[in-house]
């Protein structure tokens, strides 16, 4: 028995090749401190790998997903309510180094912390609801504000650092290229009253 194909049935689906995504950055000189952070853990645990460069250092903020195809509607809308938010910049502190789970071998290894956090958590709220509002679908997953310093074979566990501050000073809507390690930011939102973006170490 001849067994027909029809035509188009066995095309693999879109490959996903663009992420947006909103993200907070450390100013640049908060930004080469956590990647001196993160050299001194990759010296002292074995095993660890991916280390980021000073430029792509973040907190992801809210991702709009993953795409095959640039999703023109989708960031016309996103950017529409970024540009709708008024808020002032703000302090944010990070005092607690963990892993997070992941892939096996393959587990973040982050900069977080607690209440040093509590304003960026609720700029978190007001960006998701203007996405929201923005006719855009929002998720209602937790959010565990952190920066990715590297990633380790295992977790470690969680311990406390020097607390490292920086002054949000506006927040940024990134393109990341999948599988090419590349950012290209595609628009910048400054905050109202945005002073010193200067680290201090509290």
């Amino acid at each position: 028995m001849i067994q027909l194909t029809l035509p188009g049935l066995d095309v693999p689906p879109p490959v996903a090749e663009h992420r947006f995504f909103f993200a907070a950055m450390p100013d640049p000189d908060t930004a080469v401190r956590l990647v001196g952070i993160a050299q001194r853990l990759h010296g002292e645990n074995a095993g660890t790998r991916g280390l980021l460069h000073a430029g792509r250092l973040h907190v992801t903020l809210y991702s709009l997903g993953d795409f095959a195809r640039l999703p023109g509607a989708t960031l016309a809308r996103a950017c529409a309510a970024a540009r709708r938010i008024d808020a002032r910049s703000f302090r944010v502190t990070f005092d607690q180094l963990v892993s997070f789970n992941g892939r096996p071998g393959h587990c973040p290894l982050v900069l977080t912390g607690d209440a040093g956090l509590d304003q960026l958590v609720a700029f978190r709220q007001r960006l998701r609801g203007a996405l929201g509002e923005a006719g855009l679908r929002v998720s209602r997953a937790r959010f565990t504000p952190h920066v990715t310093l590297l990633y380790g074979q295992r977790r470690l566990g969680r311990y406390r650092i020097e607390p490292i501050s920086w002054i949000v000073s506006e927040f940024v809507l990134i393109h990341s290229w999948l599988g090419r390690t590349h950012y290209d930011i595609v628009e910048r939102w400054p905050l109202a009253g945005a002073g010193s973006s200067r680290s201090s170490p509290d």
